[in-house]
């Protein structure tokens, strides 16, 4: 990995911001103003409606009307989400693609920011950044000096497989189009997990870059979304990272070196990551086979799960009331911890 000072491209890139859209008409406009609010870059953007049910379609109507930078494309039919993503981005005309869902947003010249570093290093083919969560009203916008980082894909891989989960919400991206073009879409096997696939893709083809400083995007955490939290929904999105790992060092990342020994970590991380999550869920009140699932998915996907000593760990702390508000301060700390490192070091 190695830091770079920022600068202004020389030229000024060409990018599609893809906006998916069904039943958020509330959100829509703030979603693609923040796509145009960006300087030095040449933005168009494309609504997908996926055949929206409580009159939403009406504002995506009324957006593209109002600017010729804004295309609508109206599905006759509901697709889904991954299909509506494919569909959108396959009518990019731009240099650059970012997939924007309509209830999140990005920050001022965070389509600038990416980009630069774009331009200034061709082998580069994804860059993220910080996001900041939110539920109600947008947060203001804090500027302040940034930096870059940038990693070899195969160096970030390794560092992706240690963490055993995605650690990119989604909205900060911005992907070369040649990139997602080679890559060839999302992938309809994963729809929990297709964009950390997506991700582990890019790196297989390029370097990765990390804008460091001032939030990148805003994602937005509402009701919608709660199969995240759900613990069904938790287990369903593990299983899928965990076979995200699989399937790409059986394809894409079977040219890394030591692929075979990277599957089996990544394994391991997921089972870990599971052990810790299915305790903690069980701390906070999920019912009582909540943790007995997770234990089994976790052995089912590493054989040395139980000889680990986070077994062993989260085991103890299904016992008394001191022992699991001892988790909850231990995990809370960890997540508190990796969230600044991310915001550090990207990874």
């Amino acid at each position: 990995m190695r830091i770079a000072k920022p600068r202004a491209a020389r030229t000024r890139p060409r990018v599609t911001v893809v906006v998916p859209h069904y039943n958020y008409g509330q959100y829509l406009p703030v979603a693609v103003g923040s796509a145009l609010d960006q300087r030095d870059v040449d933005v168009d953007v494309i609504i997908v409606d996926d055949k929206s049910t409580d009159g939403s379609v009406e504002v995506a109507r009324r957006l593209a009307a109002s600017d010729e930078r804004i295309q609508l494309i109206e599905h006759a039919e509901n697709m889904r989400h991954i299909r509506t993503y494919n569909d959108g981005l396959s009518r990019a005309t731009g240099d650059y693609v970012v997939l924007l869902s309509a209830d999140d947003a990005l920050t001022k010249d965070s389509l600038t920011r990416s980009l630069s570093l774009m331009e200034a290093n061709p082998n580069v083919g994804l860059v993220y950044g910080r996001v900041e969560w939110f539920e109600d009203d947008l947060p203001s916008f804090e500027a302040g000096r940034s930096w870059w980082q940038i990693w070899s894909g195969e160096a970030w891989i390794r560092r992706l497989v240690r963490r055993g989960r995605n650690i990119i919400a989604n909205p900060e991206v911005a992907m070369r189009k040649s990139v997602y073009d080679d890559i060839g879409g999302y992938d309809p096997d994963f729809p929990h997990a297709g964009d950390m696939y997506m991700w582990l893709q890019a790196a297989a083809r390029s370097d990765i870059g990390f804008v460091g400083g001032p939030r990148q995007a805003f994602y937005r955490n509402h009701g919608s979304n709660m199969h995240s939290v759900d613990f069904g929904g938790v287990l369903d999105d593990m299983k899928q990272v965990r076979d995200v790992y699989r399937r790409f060092f059986r394809t894409d990342g079977s040219q890394v070196r030591e692929a075979a020994k990277l599957s089996d970590r990544a394994d391991a991380s997921v089972s870990r990551e599971a052990l810790l999550r299915g305790a903690l869920l069980a701390v906070e009140g999920a019912p009582d086979s909540t943790f007995p699932a997770f234990r089994a998915f976790a052995r089912e996907t590493s054989h040395r799960a139980p000889r680990t000593a986070t077994w062993s760990w989260a085991r103890w702390c299904g016992g008394d009331r001191l022992a699991r508000r001892a988790l909850l301060s231990v995990e809370h700390l960890r997540w508190k911890v990796r969230s600044r490192r991310t915001d550090v070091l990207g990874i």
